[in-house]
């Protein structure tokens, strides 16, 4: 029997009862080929991949990592053959348009394949990720000529792509870079400046690296409005769509990080020699308009990446949890005849489990919704429909990547627990999953700056016309699911704790807007926190309604199933809601503390 790395039951459940994937095959006709027979093969096909080969990767690529030598960077051996299979397979552009070599399914069926890839060898798939990252920037902005020479080589893999904003002394500040472009007679541009913490900036599994680069023309405004986006590819393309000379684009090294190995980190050095070229991507100062569309999608695919790592320990730390045998029954304790059980039948381990359970559960719904709301907008009839959709997207980015990434986090280090002392012994998976999962807390905007994105920009987005749309969805899943005896009660604490966030989100907006401002913003974190938990709670109470109707007609192995998803809402409920309902009553504190102590009480 194949390995289990994340919970296909699951998975089904949500992409069919929750979300009706299926149904797209019958609303949009660029949909047609996806009924659900085709997304079901879909899903067996990347299980197969990610178990057969990803998986089998993922130790290799975290043990050999990348290496510098003699100016080259050098992946794990197994990389390139891998890369090579997910390429010929046509995994890369699964949702895109097959104009340019893409598949055209419905972002809702890639859900569950980004969730095996991922969860199987994530660092790997960075490679893939941020190629795909990079093609959308050239589909969505690049000119004709852009399209034809880079697009399709980039969606079928034969070329990869990046994200170059980052530069030593610009990190989060990305206006204040300081690569600089010089316009020549031919209309390219002469790039000259560092970048460092480049994800997959420098490898050997493909013929060409394209770097979206960020950089400011001579003479341009200061800050973000005065960046531009331009297309640098490590080697030139000459214009029949053949490789030419090297473009003067050298990495300089490689990081070494606590995690993520297999995927190599570099710095980058452009123009060293005066010999780095470029095209403007999109309109002149508009870089950074531009960048937000990948950074937005890469912000997504962080959010994935974190939850993989979180799916997968989960389920290594319920199949240990099954087999390891250590201790009595706690109600035999006394029993001196009494035999050994395994842990998963101790109540602190149970906790543990459940706690992993819920979180896991609710992440992966909420996930899988943004990309269904991304579907939606695509068939929407009307544009009020799909702003609405679009909407939800905006509202949803800083809570599928910060919120998501931070309980992703606490899932890796439950799971290291369940192992116990084993958990933190390297040659079990756990440990891996914890070190790789830590950097997507921080990537693509560290989860204090979505936290901001969500108290400063989101919450008002609009007048605040998406927040409260996305509020009266949560309250039609409350009277549903108040309509069913079983679930009225914890229908009602939930729709208490909407109209508790309705009240702290209003709070927070106006301090955010007052001489409070730098007090609101100490606290958007906890703001974040709390508006997660009411995305799990709802997702959950959800799910829910689902399985509590479904029981009735259940077959007896699907059973267990409904039954535990009605469990998981009612543990979240009676154990996390009181802290929530906590966090919100702090909130509505907007404690000024942190930003009142001077920097000296501070040790020195």
């Amino acid at each position: 029997m194949a390995q289990q790395i994340v919970d296909r039951r699951d998975i089904d459940f949500v992409l069919h009862e929750q979300f009706m994937a299926g149904d797209f095959a019958e609303k949009h006709e660029d949909f047609a080929d996806f009924n659900k027979k085709t997304i079901d093969m879909i899903v067996s096909e990347a299980r197969t991949f990610a178990i057969k080969e990803l998986l089998p990767t993922y130790k290799e690529g975290d043990e050999q990592g990348c290496t510098f030598k003699n100016g080259e960077v050098i992946t794990p051996e197994s990389f390139k053959r891998v890369y090579d299979l997910l390429n010929e397979a046509e995994w890369l552009a699964m949702v895109e348009d097959p104009e340019w070599g893409g598949q055209g399914m419905p972002r809702l069926a890639s859900s569950a394949a980004y969730e095996y890839f991922n969860a199987a060898n994530y660092p790997f798939m960075m490679y893939a990720g941020l190629t795909h990252g990079a093609g959308k920037l050239v589909e969505s902005f690049g000119t004709d000529e852009q399209k034809e020479l880079f697009l399709k080589k980039m969606y079928s893999g034969e070329w990869t792509g990046t994200m170059m904003l980052t530069e030593p002394g610009a990190g989060s500040d990305v206006g204040a870079l300081t690569t600089t472009a010089t316009k020549n007679d031919d209309g390219t541009y002469s790039i000259k400046g560092d970048k460092i913490f480049i994800s997959g900036g420098d490898h050997d599994i493909a013929d060409n690296i394209i770097h979206p680069t960020l950089a400011r023309i001579e003479g341009a405004p200061e800050g973000t409005k005065g960046i531009s986006l331009f297309l640098v590819p490590k080697i030139r393309v000459n214009d029949d769509g053949s490789l030419g000379e090297p473009n003067d684009v050298i990495c300089t090294g490689i990081e070494h990080k606590l995690g993520i190995h297999g995927n190599s980190t570099c710095s980058i050095a452009l123009g060293g020699k005066g010999e780095c070229v470029g095209t403007l991507l999109g309109e002149e100062n508009k870089g950074m308009k531009a960048m937000f569309l990948m950074m937005n999608e890469a912000r997504l695919l962080v959010g994935y990446q974190g939850f993989a790592c979180a799916s997968a320990s989960y389920i290594h730390a319920v199949n240990y949890a099954r087999e390891r045998v250590q201790g009595k029954n706690l109600l035999e304790m006394m029993d001196p005849a009494a035999q050994p059980v395994t842990i998963i039948n101790h109540p602190d381990v149970r906790r543990q489990l459940m706690e992993m359970k819920v979180y896991v559960e609710g992440a992966r719904s909420l996930l899988y919704y943004v990309n269904y709301c991304s579907d939606m907008a695509k068939i929407a009839e009307t544009e009020e429909e799909r702003e609405k959709y679009e909407g939800f997207i905006e509202v949803l980015t800083p809570i599928a990547k910060g919120y998501v990434t931070d309980r992703a986090f606490d899932i890796c280090s439950q799971g290291v627990q369940v192992y116990g002392g084993y958990g933190y012994i390297e040659e079990f998976p756990v440990a891996q999953l914890l070190r790789d999962c830590r950097i997507t807390m921080i990537y693509e905007g560290t989860n204090g700056v979505q936290a901001m994105d969500l108290l400063g920009r989101k919450l008002g987005l609009k007048k605040g016309k998406p927040i409260m749309d996305l509020f009266g969805e949560m309250l039609k899943t409350v009277a549903n699911a108040k309509k069913i005896p079983s679930l009225e009660a914890d229908a009602v604490k939930v729709e208490e704790l909407f109209n508790k966030l309705v009240e702290v989100a209003l709070h927070m907006g106006q301090a955010a807007m007052s001489e409070k401002v730098l007090s609101a913003f100490a606290n958007a974190h906890p703001l974040m926190d709390a508006t997660g938990d009411v995305m799990m709670a709802w997702m959950l109470l959800w799910r829910a309604t689902i399985a509590a109707t479904k029981l009735e007609k259940a077959k007896k192995k699907d059973i267990p199933f409904y039954e535990g998803l009605l469990k998981s809402l009612t543990y979240f409920v009676d154990a996390k809601l009181p802290i929530t309902i906590g966090r919100m009553n702090g909130l509505m504190n907007t404690s000024s503390a942190a930003v009142d102590i001077d920097a000296a009480s501070f040790p020195s």
